[in-house]
């Protein structure tokens, strides 16, 4: 153990590291729509490594019981009253990858899929609320620290030191992670107070009220122990209202309690040197696998093959949260009478799969478009292209470049939330630098930064050092996981 902690554990007057309860609608590999599941399902691993004692519980979903139902121990059965509703609560334990994960099994509310939408989704989510408070009290496992995530999870932190006052549940710490704070659960009070019972004087501006609705998300910004973000530039991008989507408020109030994390990746999944998903492995010191990923991504994906003709990838949503607007106004630009190629592999909004649909008939040989998701084809991806593209609105941490890295494929991103923190921008003069950046949500600062790499990319001996310096940043989740067993230690 470090000598932090081991000091940090003297100054509270303890001998072990907490112990940690990560509630979340989602935990990779059992269910997973986004950067969320990979969040809880990883840390908790890191974190064991520190010494900290971190499970998870979540919702036990169709996708989980179809996979995984011979490997679960049912641990005892309750019920809880969401309102009027009396509802059945089965708790479940899953041990997978040493980690012990909970699994609240209902068929109402997890029997279909992770999210149902809209006020249904508010009533799947409360139920969990009620259901993980229920079931603390009987766990094989006392925490000390309950870390929520997201609106989902955000009700918890209130519950229990509203209705919970004098139980056990009331004196746990609470932390709540915003993922990405433009889902909040917004719902009518009247809604809120048939499911939770929640006294009305909290439908206020000083608890849980925004613009005339019941907010989950700034209700567990009030009543949380701690707030945190995915990454410290995101911490201080939300307190302003371009960002906030109106919690600028009670963010700005509890400033001091507000922090960011920047999240990781998990590098034995993501590792070029042994990936099963490429068709070549490589290194740092050994590269010419990743020319043989490249040559296999442009014949596949139907690219003219030539090794000295640039790659400019994204794996991605196509909205405009992800930038997708600055792309599509650019990119016949871009490719027109120029030695570059373009590579999609996302879906989103139909106008921007229409717009990919077009641009690679346009530009056959020089753009491809697949519209969906294919896990094997993102490794060839990350592995095979020379440049990565994430110019964002707002990007909370993002994995995407950190994974682009990590294969020696150099990132072009916009300078917002965990962009910002993970890649510094190439400097010609020092020659420091991993990526390239631009600062403004503009089209054309980000065509004349992508002009910029490019004319960069042609230097083979620059391209070398920013490749290299892009491989040798360290992402692995045991720098989140340290940063998060400091902040567990001084809510204690």
């Amino acid at each position: 153990m470090k000598k932090e902690f081991r000091d940090l554990l003297r100054e509270k007057g303890r001998k072990t590291m907490p112990n940690v309860l990560l509630a979340s609608a989602e935990c990779a590999p059992l269910s997973k729509t986004g950067g969320l599941a990979d969040v809880v399902g990883t840390l908790p691993k890191a974190l064991a490594r520190l010494g900290v004692d971190a499970r998870v519980i979540t919702p036990y979903h169709r996708v989980i019981k179809d996979k995984y139902k011979d490997r679960v121990e049912h641990l005892f059965t309750i019920r809880c009253y969401l309102g009027w509703r009396s509802c059945y609560v089965g708790i479940e334990r899953l041990i997978l990858d040493g980690v012990i994960i909970y699994l609240v099994d209902n068929e109402q509310y997890f029997g279909d899929r992770i999210y149902y939408g809209g006020y249904p989704e508010g009533e799947q989510y409360s139920y969990f609320c009620r259901a993980v408070l229920e079931a603390i009290p009987l766990l094989d496992f006392m925490p000390d620290v309950i870390h929520c995530n997201d609106w989902h999870t955000a009700m918890l932190p209130m519950l229990a030191r509203t209705q919970y006052r004098g139980r056990m549940q009331e004196g746990m710490k609470y932390l709540l992670t915003i993922h990405n704070i433009a889902f909040q659960g917004k719902f009518g009070f009247d809604y809120v107070q048939d499911l939770l019972g929640v006294d009305a004087k909290y439908y206020t501006s000083e608890f849980m009220e925004l613009y005339g609705c019941a907010d989950y998300l700034k209700a567990g910004c009030v009543f949380a122990d701690r707030i945190n973000t995915v990454s410290p530039s995101y911490a201080e991008e939300i307190k302003s209202s371009y960002y906030s989507e109106g919690l600028d408020g009670i963010l700005n109030a509890r400033s001091a309690e507000l922090s960011g994390i920047i999240n990781g990746i998990d590098t034995t999944v993501f590792n070029p040197r042994s990936d099963p998903l490429i068709p070549a492995h490589y290194d740092r010191a050994h590269m010419k696998g990743k020319a043989v990923c490249k040559a296999e991504l442009q014949h596949r994906m139907g690219l003219d093959v030539d090794p000295d003709i640039p790659i400019i990838a994204m794996v991605t949503r196509m909205t405009e949260q992800k930038g997708f607007d600055l792309v599509a106004s650019q990119l016949d630009r871009l490719v027109s009478g120029r030695d570059v190629e373009f590579m999609l592999l996302g879906s989103g909004e139909p106008r921007f799969e229409d717009f990919m649909r077009g641009a690679e008939a346009r530009h056959k040989g020089r753009v491809c478009a697949y519209i969906g998701y294919n896990e094997e084809l993102a490794h060839l991806v990350y592995a095979g292209a020379d440049f990565y593209l994430m110019p964002s609105r707002f990007e909370p941490c993002g994995l995407s470049q950190m994974i682009a890295m990590r294969y020696g494929t150099v990132p072009i991103v916009r300078e917002t939330g965990g962009l910002r923190d993970s890649v510094q921008p190439y400097n010609c003069f020092t020659g420091e630098g991993n990526g390239f950046s631009f600062a403004n949500y503009n089209a054309d600062e980000m065509y004349d930064t992508i002009l910029y790499a490019l004319g960069c990319g042609s230097d083979k001996k620059v391209m070398r050092y920013l490749v290299s310096h892009a491989m040798e940043a360290d992402f692995s989740f045991d720098l989140s996981a340290e940063a998060y067993a400091r902040l567990y230690l001084c809510m204690l």
